[in-house]
């Protein structure tokens, strides 16, 4: 490193001494129209030496010496003028006791002359510095987090893709070692926590998260300051990739909603799965949903002999069926437009294609639609359901994992109901033949299709409002490959009957993630996008129940992964009930409906 650079602060210092000292001499020159009374030249000294040791007490007191003035804009003019306004005002009040015969007109001359050397001074560095830069067009100040081996590549890169316009001004590192030296060049200003301020007085524009190891928590912790500031936040490549050597700044990616939430992505040895598929024929119904098509999506990897995708909806699954042709040429893959609802249809599906593993994700699963379409969510959810059980048994399907949901624990909706009774048909139909019957309940999955976060896009995208039910309302949420992950993990660990339940972690408050959202759009809360408090809707509570109780719960092989421990069932009871929904399901009577569902499930109370 150059002198110039390993001691910029001081070489400042001592040229705003010698230009304190120059404006002195001037400010003496002008007063006294070149007359210099030299007889005072005792009061002088005096007052120069006050003058010059206040100024440079208050400039380092002010961060002057901190700034990175190649990167200065007006903020930092106004600095320099406050400093100077301090400064004079102190230097006034202080003569008055210590130095006599000095005029008060020579204070605002003072002021004016050190104001435009001082700033003058690094205005024409700052030019001069730019002539320098070879960055072209306009220059966004960055800001990199670490200053490890990635973040040191990072600098390279920006270096390297000048066209970019990123230009790295500092980095923040928590290692102690690293503090107040340089990497590559770029100074370490400070740790995790002088995040805000740093960019405040920066004027950073970006800020490039270069952790690619850091554990889940710091990485969160890390995210969450960077996120209040109003920089533009972008995250380096996996870890494996700079182990690689394939770091490319193209590759940076934007902060997403999933990387403010602290969600620890379930690990599981893939073996397992891969004894689980490879050459098994799989089913997965509801396909085109957003659970279902990422089930075939990791299944594909898998090598099953054949998987066949389910679903009433064309659209969405004809798109799934394009992705997986194209990203797996050699699956033997089959796409069936089929209702579960249809009884017949489905057994001659079964007897057709005989799955050896199916994964029953169709259903209907939005919440406040149900509660105004009770019965055909009923004759979905459930007797769809029905039918796909019944025809997995009589066809010889090993394994058959229901999706479930955490909305099936003390159910407040139709949907949450309904999707218990499956739980309850899972385990009484376990046993009966030889398939392994399994359901596995889980959160609300982010980004699925008709869930919070979608909506929440759509809103910010019209201008908003974003609409939140409650300030209070809080939610579990885990990723769709994690959610997907889970279910293909209890289709092979389960013996049958169980009810697999994954632990969510934390709770998220809904108002938080609108207002992360807002930020990450680029937009400003209050100014760009308000947020509308609207109520709950018909069916919907609060607080989601918790999904862990140690009382109720046996661990797995995987401390992630719980099994509900079951509970005593009476098949016949299920079955009269069942038998007796159904005969009703003509009459059209919403309060008897509600009553029947009541019956099944004791713990259902209604929030309708």
């Amino acid at each position: 490193m150059s002198f110039v650079k390993k001691h910029k602060g001081f070489l400042f210092m001592l040229s705003d001494f010698i230009l304190l000292a120059l404006s002195f001499l001037l400010g003496l020159y002008f007063r006294f129209n070149g007359n210099i009374p030299w007889e005072l030249n005792k009061e002088w000294f005096r007052f120069i030496v006050l003058f010059i040791g206040i100024k440079l007490i208050i400039y380092y007191l002010a961060q002057l010496y901190h700034i990175l003035w190649k990167f200065a804009g007006m903020r930092d003019l106004w600095r320099i003028i406050i400093a100077n306004v301090a400064a004079s005002v102190l230097v006034f009040g202080l003569n008055r006791f210590l130095v006599t015969g000095i005029p008060r007109s020579i204070f605002s001359i003072i002021f004016i002359l050190d104001t435009l050397f001082i700033g003058g001074s690094r205005l024409l560095f700052r030019t001069i510095s730019g002539a320098k830069n070879p960055f072209s067009g306009p220059i966004r100040r960055t800001m990199i987090i670490g200053a490890g081996e990635a973040g040191n590549m990072v600098v390279e890169e920006l270096r390297r893709h000048q066209s970019l316009g990123m230009y790295p001004v500092l980095f923040v590192d928590d290692d102690p070692t690293k503090q107040h030296k340089t990497v590559n060049g770029v100074p370490v200003l400070g740790n995790r926590y002088d995040i805000p301020h740093l960019v405040e007085q920066y004027d950073i524009k970006q800020i490039i998260y270069a952790l690619p190891s850091a554990k889940n928590e710091e990485r969160l912790a890390i995210l969450k300051l960077a996120n209040q500031t109003k920089a533009k936040i972008q995250l380096v490549p996996g870890l494996y990739e700079l182990i690689d050597g394939k770091v490319d700044i193209n590759n940076l990616r934007e902060v997403e909603v999933e990387d403010l939430l602290g969600r620890n992505t379930v690990e599981f040895d893939n073996r397992y799965l891969k004894d689980f598929i490879e050459n098994k024929v799989v089913m997965v119904t509801g396909a085109g949903g957003s659970i279902g098509s990422e089930l075939a999506r990791q299944i594909a990897k898998y090598r099953p002999k054949q998987l066949i995708l389910l679903d009433i909806y064309e659209n969405n699954v004809y798109d799934v069926q394009i992705e997986l042709t194209r990203r797996h040429p050699e699956l033997n893959l089959k796409v069936l437009i089929e209702s579960i609802r249809d009884e017949k249809r489905i057994d001659r599906v079964m007897n057709r294609y005989r799955p050896e593993i199916l994964f029953h994700a169709a259903a209907h699963k939005h919440v406040p639609l149900m509660e105004d379409n009770p019965f055909s969510a009923v004759l979905n959810n459930v007797f769809g359901t029905r039918n796909v059980i019944d025809a997995a048994g009589k066809y010889g399907v090993k394994k058959f994992v229901q999706i479930s949901t955490d909305k099936a624990v003390n159910p407040t909706n139709v949907m949450g109901c309904t999707k218990r009774i499956c739980e309850k048909m899972i385990q009484s139909a376990n046993g009966k033949m030889e398939t392994d019957y399994v359901a596995v309940r889980f959160g609300n999955v982010l980004g699925s299709n008709g869930s919070v976060i979608p909506l929440f896009k759509k809103q910010i995208a019209q201008g908003g409002p974003v609409t939140v039910t409650d300030e209070r309302i809080i939610r579990y949420f885990m990723t769709i490959p994690e959610a997907c992950q889970l279910v293909l993990i209890a289709g092979s660990m389960a013996k049958g009957g169980e009810i697999f339940v994954l632990d969510m972690g934390e709770p998220v408050k809904i108002m938080e993630l609108a207002k992360n959202l807002i930020k990450l759009s680029g937009k400003e809360l209050g100014k760009d996008i308000e947020i509308k408090i609207v109520g709950l809707r018909p069916g919907e509570k609060l607080y989601e129940e918790i999904l862990l109780d140690k009382e109720t719960m046996e661990e797995t092989m995987n401390n992630k992964i719980f099994v509900e421990k079951p509970e005593v069932l009476h098949g016949e009871v299920l079955e009269n009930q069942l038998k007796s929904l159904k005969e009703f399901l003509s009459q059209e009577d919403e309060e008897i409906l509600i009553q029947k569902l009541r019956e099944i499930v004791p713990e259902y109370h209604p929030n309708r």
